[in-house]
């Protein structure tokens, strides 16, 4: 399964979400908790360190924000 953006495809083969459904998706990697502070050069998101997909939101937001 691939999760997109207009430009950009975001694969999620090797993960366990390859068979997921949209709103799984948008559930475990969008609605998460985290601390979002901004200051004028960048916004950095601050998440929990038990957060247990970390790695894998960090691939798509990469992927995302490339294109």
């Amino acid at each position: 399964m691939c999760c997109w953006n207009d430009s950009a495809v975001v694969n999620l083969r090797g993960t366990r979400y390859v068979r997921a459904q949209v709103t799984t998706l948008r559930l475990r990697l969008l609605k998460i908790g985290a601390v979002v502070t901004r200051n004028t050069r960048r916004i950095r998101i601050m998440m929990s360190s038990h957060y247990p997909d970390q790695v894998l939101y960090a691939k798509v937001m990469r992927k995302l924000l490339s294109g």
